[in-house]
């Protein structure tokens, strides 16, 4: 495993994010937490993630507003951007994948151990193009 992986969780649930962390953390990632919006912005600047984990309902600045914000910068325009979310309504999963996220997850059917696994399946397909 590569320890340089840094993943940046942008999730204002503390028991969530800590429950995300210690599991990435444990496949060996390095793992940074934005508790809402602007920290998530603020962090994904200047800790030059190499993927985020968004949710959609954050303090302050949604995550589709962190999203268009993320993409609208190019110093993180190419960072791959998963929602997180425990909504998963169809016009949510639309707006968020025109944005331009990666995927939408839905907390409810995503294990924790899953989130490594699409790291890594990201990582391989940018390692391919």
């Amino acid at each position: 495993m590569d320890d340089d992986v840094k993943v940046l969780l942008i999730e204002d649930d503390g028991a969530a994010a800590e429950m995300y962390r210690l599991r990435l953390a444990a496949d060996g990632y390095d793992v940074v937490i934005g508790r809402d919006g602007e920290e998530g912005l603020h962090m994904a600047s200047e800790e030059a993630p190499d993927f985020i984990y968004l949710d959609l309902r954050l303090p302050g600045l949604d995550g589709f507003e962190v999203l268009e914000r993320l993409r609208g910068d190019p110093a993180t325009t190419h960072i791959p951007v998963i929602i997180l979310s425990n909504y998963g309504e169809p016009e949510l999963r639309e707006r968020g994948l025109k944005l331009g996220a990666l995927e939408f997850l839905v907390k409810a059917d995503t294990t924790p151990a899953h989130l490594s696994t699409k790291v890594e399946q990201s990582r391989g397909s940018q390692a391919s193009a």
